[in-house]
């Protein structure tokens, strides 16, 4: 079965080789949208996990990076509570049915991308008692979680969005375990969850949770009725879990944030597959209320995908055109806003954890991108913060996943191959 696997994917990337990737800037407010690819089946190779040695990822000039925890259980996402201490969540999720051969082939070929660590399914407590960067006790807060991904600190609670449900736990500050079994808050869409992630951000006033819920499908293969509630982003009251959508039309909201001062959500979004290597780009965005951005029937604003049927004119003509491409298929999954602490040039702008691409011959992502802004708005070229990832041989010796800005000068990365959390200081 694994030879005969093996063959398959083999073909699936003979058959594909030839497609064109031309390296084409696609980040920025106006990218370069080539016009759709549609073959048999789309390009796909992903490097292989591969060890770090004595290697580090590669920082700026005038900043270093540490693991500050190892041996985790697929981290995901992290927060950074009051005291200093680092909450990490981590799990793994999904339970889609296969609906093509295509999809057994892309299952197995993102397989070979991942570790082969069971995830946790729990929260993970970092302690650095002195100050000195070191976080010498790392112990489970909480277990027995579904899938955990969103976090947030709200008024005296710790509120995780784990695959199926919205759950919080009271708390303390200096804490280091739960007092017991989680309060669920509301239940979240869960049914097949081809995109399982719950991202999750608290608004600046603590009324109420943002929770991204991404679609079940590529471009609704599964049918309309399976996309109930999805693709969108819930407004959840954090007392009564009471909650409405937000935004729609956003095909995989993976990480949302707040912005420091104005209060805005944003949010970075993974966009469609199978229209080539250079379509669509993933995004970063403001999310505006009762705002409409496309997905199934149109990518970048108005650009019609005629695959979703039937079609919808009147939510086409309505279609918010993102504010950022970062690019196709970099599978952005975490985003945090800078502040001073991190630095002159790292202070007005935002962090992107890119996970990376699989469905590109030339693999893409697979680095922390910062992304800066100008007048509350982003302006100017990607800058690449973190990297080092991808090693020569087209393997990879991790995968960047959530992002997290710790106020005093630090950004927190997960990273879910190498089932590791990074720490990025300066000199």
């Amino acid at each position: 079965m694994i030879r005969s696997s093996l063959l398959i994917s083999v073909l699936a990337i003979t058959l594909t080789a030839c497609n064109g990737e031309p390296e084409q800037p696609q980040y920025g407010a106006n990218p370069n949208l080539p016009e759709p690819q549609r073959g048999l089946l789309p390009s796909m190779k992903i490097p292989r996990p591969a060890k770090w040695g004595n290697d580090l990822p590669k920082v700026p000039q005038g900043y270093k990076i540490q693991p500050i925890a190892t041996d985790l259980k697929i981290p995901r996402q992290t927060i950074v509570l009051p005291n200093g201490d680092i909450l990490v969540a981590e799990g793994s999720g999904g339970n889609a049915p296969t609906l093509r051969p295509k999809d057994v082939i892309a299952g197995f070929i993102k397989s070979l991308g991942k570790s082969s660590v069971k995830g946790g399914d729990r929260l993970t407590l970092l302690r650095d008692g002195n100050g000195d960067g070191t976080y010498e006790m790392q112990g489970v807060f909480a277990d027995n979680l579904n899938a955990p991904y969103g976090l947030a600190l709200v008024n005296g609670a710790i509120y995780v969005a784990n695959q199926d449900a919205l759950v919080r736990f009271d708390y303390r500050d200096g804490q280091t375990q739960a007092s017991g079994p989680p309060v669920k808050v509301a239940d979240l869409p869960a049914v097949i969850n081809h995109h399982w992630t719950k991202a999750m951000a608290a608004s600046a006033d603590g009324r109420f949770l943002y929770v991204g819920i991404g679609s079940n499908s590529n471009i609704t293969e599964r049918g309309m009725d399976a996309e109930e509630d999805r693709a969108m982003v819930w407004q959840i009251d954090a007392q009564t879990g009471e909650h409405k959508p937000y935004a729609t039309g956003l095909r995989n909201p993976t990480a949302l944030t707040i912005q420091p001062g104005s209060g805005q959500l944003w949010a970075v979004v993974n966009e469609r597959d199978e229209i080539g290597p250079n379509l669509v780009p993933d995004y970063l965005t403001s999310v505006r209320e009762g705002g409409f951005y496309g997905w199934p029937y149109s990518y970048w604003g108005q650009n019609v995908d005629p695959r979703a049927q039937p079609q919808d004119p009147e939510k086409v003509a309505a279609a918010i055109r993102p504010d950022y491409a970062l690019g196709s298929h970099v599978a952005a999954l975490g985003v945090a806003f800078s502040n001073q602490a991190m630095g002159e040039n790292f202070a007005d702008g935002v962090f992107v954890g890119e996970h990376g691409s699989w469905n590109r011959s030339v693999p893409v992502g697979y680095k922390v991108i910062f992304v800066p802004f100008r007048d509350g708005k982003p302006a100017g070229e990607p800058i690449d913060f973190v990297s080092g990832f991808l090693v020569d041989d087209g393997n990879t010796r991790g995968r960047p996943v959530g992002v997290t800005v710790d106020p005093r000068g630090a950004l927190i990365i997960a990273d879910d191959v190498s089932n590791t959390v990074w720490r990025v200081t300066r000199n």
